[in-house]
């Protein structure tokens, strides 16, 4: 192999098509776009135009909002945590919280905290330490002798001390 040997691939580097360039190009005259009109020239296009009937998306109600305020929390099953202390990912001698279990790679990130469901059953003896959690999961760490903290919500900025 030579250095001018190197090539890209075949079709991999296409030229432009170069408009308006005479009958002969298949691009000449209009350039693709047709007639006249708002849609030939460069810059305006309106979008959901109907003719001026009322466009379908001004015709339908309103739905729905967003809630600026809504807290997204991770939420963790405990059969998850039972697999990872199984796997020795998780150490059930120390407390189990946000940072452990991100850090064992359960949860990809915290988000506003960890919320604690009840899906599955825990055997192991373990300390939790989460922002919220379904009363069955209290329910299922306690019968297994276990603990479970339910920490304050974490202040955003702005809020009030």
């Amino acid at each position: 192999m030579k250095l001018s040997d190197i090539a890209d691939n075949a079709g991999s580097r296409k030229k432009r098509m170069r408009v308006g360039r005479g009958i002969g190009s298949g691009k000449g005259k209009t350039s693709g776009r047709g007639g006249k009109g708002q849609t030939a020239r460069s810059g305006v296009r309106i979008k959901g135009f109907e003719g001026g009937q009322m466009p379908l998306h001004r015709r339908l109600p309103k739905r729905g909002f967003n809630n600026v305020f809504r807290v997204e929390y991770a939420e963790i099953n405990l059969d998850r945590i039972q697999a990872a202390i199984d796997a020795k990912a998780i150490d059930a001698g120390s407390p189990i919280n946000a940072e452990s279990l991100v850090k064992a790679g359960v949860l990809r990130r915290a988000k506003a905290g960890v919320r604690l469901l009840g899906r599955g059953e825990i055997k192991a003896k373990v300390t939790i330490e989460v922002h919220g959690a379904s009363k069955s999961a209290v329910e299922a760490v306690e019968k297994a002798g276990g603990s479970v903290k339910i920490l304050a919500p974490a202040k955003t900025e702005g809020e009030a001390a």
